[in-house]
């Protein structure tokens, strides 16, 4: 990956409210729109994002990929956070939810960025389910409702096929083996109790479940982005004593997070060096 890409943004790095300079009665569109949020919601400048993005929903990523390459954290007063490497690899914290996913992967046409991959965590739904175990999805069922808004409920939430096979070539080298399967994403929280909730789920045949990967996938599809999920199990609430607590996340977080973070730097480093290009169309 060269580390030119980062300050070579094909919408300049320079953007300074272009709204409001357009005039009285002028209705930007989406680009002039994503232009003026995407560094308003991350404190970073356009220029500043690579080609590459590492999306996460945890403080704790952001701060160790920062760490690691010894790059400043944008945003600190700001809805989401994001860092840069010299290699021009940017990693986002976005928050929690299939709002604040929906939200990024419209912002980032903006710069619109050759892949984007999204390190999350989620229960497993089947009581073989190991904690610690990678997700790689083949597909999201869209519960949440929120992809509704971009395209009709029968079109699949899916990632780029050729993304995830660089991704798995990643874990492979670490000697390491994942799962694949369809992903359930909901909207919905404290649902561990509703017993009618889980038989449904039962009758899904979902491998696991989550609040983001199924919109992140149809809004990257909609905005033409390609994209990737490698999720980490980090409970099994589909058993009593496998419901997430604070003392087993911090569990996961210590045992199994720093090896998560770091398939995703080499497949997103090595893919920009050695991909091929990927293209996912919107007919």
């Amino acid at each position: 990956m060269s580390s030119g890409n980062r300050f070579s943004s094909p919408v300049g790095a320079s953007f300074q409210s272009s709204l409001s300079r357009s005039g009285p009665g002028h209705r930007p569109d989406r680009l002039e729109i994503a232009k003026n949020w995407l560094p308003r919601y991350t404190g970073m400048p356009i220029g500043e994002f690579g080609d590459y993005i590492l999306l996460t929903n945890f403080r704790t990523y952001l701060q160790a990929f920062a760490d690691q390459f010894r790059c400043k954290i944008s945003g600190e007063h700001t809805p989401m956070q994001a860092a840069t490497n010299s290699d021009g690899l940017t990693m986002i914290n976005f928050g929690i939810g299939s709002a604040n996913v929906a939200t990024i992967m419209d912002l980032l046409i903006a710069r619109m960025p050759r892949g984007v991959l999204f390190l999350g965590k989620c229960g497993g739904l089947k009581q073989s389910s190991e904690i610690g175990r990678f997700i790689l999805p083949i597909a999201a069922i869209r519960g949440e409702g929120t992809s509704n808004d971009y395209f009709p409920p029968e079109v699949p939430a899916l990632p780029s096929f050729k993304l995830h096979k660089f991704v798995s070539d990643r874990i492979q080298e670490h000697g390491l083996d994942y799962r694949t399967g369809v992903v359930y994403t909901t909207n919905r929280r404290l649902w561990e109790h509703d017993e009618q909730f889980l038989e449904h789920l039962n009758r899904v045949t979902c491998i696991a479940i989550d609040m983001e990967t199924a919109t992140f996938f149809i809004v990257g599809h909609y905005n033409q982005i390609a994209r990737g999920a490698l999720l980490l199990v980090s409970d099994v609430p589909v058993l009593p004593e496998g419901i997430k607590t604070e003392a087993s996340d911090e569990y996961v977080t210590r045992e199994f997070a720093n090896l998560h973070l770091q398939i995703g730097i080499e497949a997103m480093t090595k893919i920009g060096a050695e991909g091929e290009t990927i293209k996912h169309f919107r007919y």
